[in-house]
């Protein structure tokens, strides 16, 4: 009985060989066309990777001759661009308190003209 069932379960005809699924014409045209470009890639990659070398290797001794020169050119750089975005800041921050206190003023003003008295009187 166990048999009949294992059968009932498991025909043989159900059963699907791996031989007979393979990849489809399209995948395998999608990998014959992507093959040469990522070969065209990975080469470009390696000639951009030797050419950074390269130049790394030429420029050090002239970064190091030159540095007493482009260490305090970059510092003064980086400095004042440090201040001219601190400045930038400060002035929409101001701008914003500016705003926002005269926005304040005018609903205080017409929600309650006693208030807005105190207010002035303690300002």
């Amino acid at each position: 009985m166990a048999e009949q069932h294992h059968n009932q379960l498991h025909h043989p005809t159900d059963e699907v060989s791996f031989h007979d699924k393979g990849p489809s014409t399209s995948q395998v045209l999608a990998v014959v066309a992507l093959f040469p470009v990522g070969g065209t890639l990975l080469f470009l990659a390696g000639l951009v990777l030797t050419g950074t070398v390269v130049g790394l290797a030429v420029a050090a001794p002239l970064f190091l001759i030159f540095s007493p020169i482009l260490v305090p050119a970059a510092l003064t750089l980086a400095l004042s661009v440090a201040g001219f975005i601190t400045s930038g800041a400060f002035g929409i921050t101001a701008l914003s308190s500016v705003a926002w206190l005269l926005n304040y003023v005018r609903r205080m003003r017409w929600s309650s003209p006693e208030h807005f008295e105190h207010t002035r009187r303690r300002v």
